[in-house]
């Protein structure tokens, strides 16, 4: 798949606005006394593969370049 540069921008954004709404839920859920751990589970390994993406995007943008 080759990405412009404002489509990676784009994702990148996306991804990250999904990842900081997904710390909001998860906090809420573990606030509460009844929360479903299977749930917090399920937020925070989704949160785990938005972070990989967000990771991989970025090096798109940014490649190391070693002198």
């Amino acid at each position: 798949m080759n990405l412009s540069e404002d489509d990676i921008r784009r994702r990148l954004e996306a991804l990250r606005l999904e990842h900081r709404d997904l710390d909001d839920v998860i906090l809420r859920l573990e606030v509460e006394t009844a929360a479903n751990q299977l749930q917090v589970q399920r937020l925070k390994k989704r949160k785990l593969v938005l972070k990989d993406e967000i990771v991989r995007l970025e090096a798109l943008m940014y490649p190391d370049i070693i002198a």
